[in-house]
């Protein structure tokens, strides 16, 4: 069955940079897993995630993306324009592994037509495990935001209350 890739990518170590882990737990509290969706808790990447990219039907990267907005904003980029945007250097925290891990589906053919990037503006990207209130407090939007890509894509999630969003 092919099902929908959520990533959360990020260090939990160095405040707002660990947004996408903390949008990725919340997902999954909330149930968001079902046989079509599968969120996980990338980390800093690495290239043991290419299997999981190069074998789902749609994609979602959460991540701290640099924009130039206020603080907390969420922003959400599909197709070539994710693509575009995690290969521009210093744009995302790790846009250098999105990016080569985006390659490496593309070069071996498996890259999901389907994919996106929800980006949570940092306002500190430094030691400590505490995010920043305004990106803390925009967890849930961009929680709301991957829920509606999956609506968007008609992928199902498993629990009542979500897949009314979904």
């Amino acid at each position: 069955m092919s099902t929908a890739l959520v990533l959360g990518v990020g260090n939990t170590l160095l405040r707002d940079d660990g947004a996408g882990v903390l949008v990725a737990m919340q997902l999954k509290t909330a149930g968001v897993e079902s046989e079509a969706v599968r969120v996980l808790d990338a980390g800093t990447l690495g290239f043991a995630l290419l299997p999981a990219v190069q074998t789902c039907a749609a994609l979602i990267v959460v991540d701290a993306a640099r924009e130039g907005l206020p603080a907390g904003s969420v922003t959400v980029r599909e197709g070539p324009a994710m693509d575009a945007f995690v290969c521009r250097r210093g744009r995302t925290v790790h846009d250098v592994g999105v990016a080569d891990l985006l390659a490496m589906a593309r070069l071996s053919g498996c890259l999901p037509a389907r994919r996106a990037l929800v980006g949570i503006e940092p306002a500190a990207v430094e030691w400590g495990v505490e995010c920043t209130p305004a990106v803390a407090s925009a967890v849930p939007l961009a929680a709301t935001r991957v829920r509606e890509l999956l609506a968007q894509w008609h992928v199902a999630c498993s629990i009542a209350e979500v897949a009314d969003d979904c």
